[in-house]
Formats: C-alpha cells, sequence, structure tokens
C-alpha cells in the first residue's frame, strides 16, 4: 500500500486514533522523568503543548527517547526548549532516536548523551512533499537543502567535527548502534540499556534498519482490498491433499 505521506505510524496505529506521544512527570527526588516515545508532530502533540508543559518543570531533567523522527520544525522547537532549560539535560537514547529524534538528543548537556549498546541512532537529510509547478519544486529543494544543512551544523557544533562530515553521513542515511553513535560523535557514552520494543515502520527509510513488524492482517481479506478467488484456493488444496 502506498501512503499519501511519509510517516512511520503503522495501519494500526492510524487506525487506534491519535496518542500522546511523550509524558513528564516530576519526581520528589532526584530528575524529573521526560519519555518522548512516539513520532514527532504529525498525529502526536505539537511542539508548543510540549513547551507548555516543560515550562512547569524546574531542576534537571533526564529524556528518554524511543523516537522514529517527524516534523523537523517541531523537532527544532523540541530542541531549543530542551537547550534552554535551567537545569541539565540528560538524554538517554533507549530504543530509537532516529531522524528528528536524532538531534533532539544533541539538546543534552555536555557529557550527558547516552546511548544503549543495542539501541540506534540514524542521521539523514531532510525529506518533504510539493505539490505546483517546477520553480515551487525548485523552491522546496532549496528548503530541503537548507534545513539539511541547519541540521548537520547541530550535529557538528556538539560534537566539535565538521559539518560536511554530518552533510557526507546523512546523504548516505547513516543508521549507528551503541559505540558506534559514539564514534561518530553523536553520543557521549554507552550503557546497558533496557529493552524496547520497535513498533515504527521503518519501511520509509532506505538504509539498513531492523525489521519492522507486519501490520495485522483482517480477518476478512476483503476488507484488506486483498484479491481472493475461492476456484484457485479448491484447485490448490486439492493438489496439496494428493
Amino acid at each position: 500500500m502506498t501512503r499519501p505521506f511519509r510517516t512511520t505510524r503503522r495501519i494500526a496505529n492510524l487506525r487506534a486514533g491519535r496518542n500522546d506521544w511523550y509524558r513528564i512527570e516530576n519526581k520528589s527526588a532526584g530528575p524529573a522523568q521526560v519519555h518522548i516515545y512516539d513520532e514527532i508532530g504529525f498525529f502526536g502533540v505539537t511542539a508548543s503543548d510540549f513547551v507548555k508543559d516543560l515550562a512547569g518543570v524546574t531542576g534537571n531533567l533526564d529524556v528518554h527517547l524511543d523516537c522514529p523522527g517527524g516534523d523537523v520544525f517541531e523537532a527544532v522547537a523540541i530542541f531549543n526548549a530542551l537547550q534552554q532549560h535551567s537545569g541539565d539535560v540528560s538524554v538517554y537514547v533507549d530504543g530509537l532516536a532516529a531522524s528528528a529524534a536524532s538531534f533532539i538528543a544533541q539538546a543534552a548537556s555536555p557529557g550527558k548523551l547516552t546511548i544503549a549498546k543495542n539501541a540506534s541512532m540514524m542521521i539523514h537529510d531532510a525529506f518533504g512533499m510539493g505539490l505546483g509547478n517546477a520553480a515551487d519544486m525548485r523552491q522546496l529543494a532549496d528548503l530541503l537543502d537548507r534545513q539539511s544543512d541547519n541540521i548537520a551544523s547541530i550535529y557538528a557544533e556538539r560534537s566539535g567535527r565538521p559539518v560536511n562530515e554530518f552533510r557526507e553521513a546523512m546523504r548516505s542515511e547513516s543508521w549507528y548502534v551503541g559505540q558506534e553513535a559514539v564514534d561518530a560523535g553523536l553520543a557521549d557514552q554507552v550503557t546497558a540499556g533496557r529493552e524496547t520494543s520497535n513498533s515504527w515502520d521503518l519501511s520509509i527509510f532506505a538504509g539498513p534498519k531492523p525489521a519492522p513488524k507486519p501490520d495485522p492482517v483482517p480477518d476478512n481479506p476483503v476488507d484488506a482490498g486483498l484479491d481472493f478467488d475461492p476456484d484457485l484456493f479448491l484447485s490448490l488444496l486439492k493438489e496439496a491433499s494428493k
């Protein structure tokens, strides 16, 4: 099935309706806990809602990520809100920090970006959709290039590595597991981590990735838009019984 736009949310998730994709918990002792465990934007809440909730939290933050990315501008707003937070921000990549989530992770305070040894990060060029004439498409391409340069500068500023190094890796859609993210300058250290489920349809990305779980098959194949030939089915059944 070809979807009208690129999103990692599965068909089953779409049928379930809108879900909150983060939670913020104040703790009586220790840092407040922030979990971003869903797609950013699209079918989630807006960055303005996230920032409004974050404004009620003071002190240090522990931000946990298991996120396939999402809307670049929403993610930039979240990144800036975390960077401007008054306390220390520790970021933990628990399962996946892909696309926009990979640069949200860079909002961590110096030395406080941790990835689980079996968790993944992915960086790639910005992508989008357009409708219009050739001039409109060229403008969209220019916008995507500017946003990709902007994202690469976030990785470069935190890591101290050249912007061009990250632009090259982004063009190739690069995946990093555990220590590989540290070696690439995208994380500070590795931890043992904890098991998380892969609930995202990562087939929209081009490079190597964990195998996505299939969407559940409806009981009635007609509902799924599948062709079903009862005569062919009976003939195959007879052949199998010989």
